[in-house]
Parts: structure tokens; C-alpha cells; sequence
């Protein structure tokens, strides 16, 4: 029986399901009578997904349909990190949505401080954009997962790697 046991702590989203939900809402912005006729384009990139549409109002309702299509696919409201609207030429406005992915450095230190603080007989290493939460005991692993699960966060926590 191993001595020790240990998961890591990760915030990522499914590519491939992101890029289902952004090809169903070019769609049904196609298909919609209200947004037909907007000129609505959606770019994914690597790290965004640009918007670029006629008016606020259709802006906002293309953005919903992102929501929804994004919740039915599984896929964490937390990974679109809005930024402001900006005006761009022909009374049309554009939307940058970057895409959160991964721990941040000042994140990762203060999940880190909060485990440790809270559980004494976990250990704890960042590694990279990731956590890695090592202990003698599932249970104790268990209780980490409880905490972290517990936490209000910007970013969409994820558990792998459960050994």
C-alpha cells in the first residue's frame, strides 16, 4: 500500500467543448430574427474570443446565448473574463472575452497558505499553474478538496491526478 497519496489542483477548460459552444452560437446568431441581420462576427483565438456586432443590445443578447451554450456544454462561467466594450468604426461595438486558464502565481500562493494554515497534515507545492497537495491519508486529501471546493474564486478549480 503507498505511504503517501496526492492530487493536483489545476483550472482549465475542455478546448474542444469551447470551441462546440462558440460554433453553436455563431448558429444560432445566424438563425435568431433579433440577430440575423446584426453582421455579428465570433472569433475563438488561442487566450479570447473576440465579438464584434452592431449595437450594446446585441451584444448582450450574444453573449447569453454564449452563457447558455457554454453551461449546457459543461464548461465554468468562470473562464470568460470580460472586458469593457469598445466602440469600434460603423457605430458597431466589439467585445474581448479572455479566456482564464491555469493558476496564477499570487492565486496559487494564497490557496497554498489556506490549506496549509487549515490542515497540518497536508503538504503543499506549486508547481507551475498548478497545485500539487500531498498527504498519508485520503481522508486529509478529502478534507483539502472540501476547503478548496468551499472558496468563493475568480477561477474554476478542477482535481486530477488522485492517487
Amino acid at each position: 500500500m503507498a505511504d503517501s497519496y496526492s492530487f493536483d489542483v489545476v483550472s482549465d477548460f475542455d478546448r474542444q467543448e469551447l470551441l462546440n459552444a462558440v460554433d453553436q452560437v455563431r448558429r444560432d446568431v445566424g438563425q435568431r430574427y433579433d440577430l440575423k441581420d446584426s453582421n455579428t462576427e465570433i472569433e475563438l483565438e488561442e487566450a479570447s474570443i473576440e465579438i464584434t456586432t452592431a449595437s450594446d443590445m446585441t451584444l448582450e443578447a450574444v453573449l447569453d446565448v454564449l452563457r447558455q451554450k457554454a453551461t449546457k456544454r459543461d464548461l465554468s462561467l468562470k473562464i470568460f473574463d470580460l472586458q469593457p466594450p469598445e466602440a469600434v468604426g460603423g457605430n458597431r461595438v466589439k467585445q474581448v472575452i479572455k479566456l482564464r486558464k491555469g493558476l496564477s502565481q499570487e492565486l496559487a500562493k494564497q490557496l497554498s497558505k489556506k490549506v496549509r494554515d487549515e490542515l497540518k497534515k497536508v503538504s503543499v507545492s506549486i508547481q507551475g499553474d498548478s497545485l500539487r497537495i500531498t498527504g498519508k491519508n485520503k481522508d486529509d486529501l478529502q478534507g483539502a478538496i472540501q476547503l478548496l471546493r468551499g472558496e468563493d474564486l475568480e477561477v474554476p478549480l478542477q482535481f486530477e491526478n488522485y492517487r
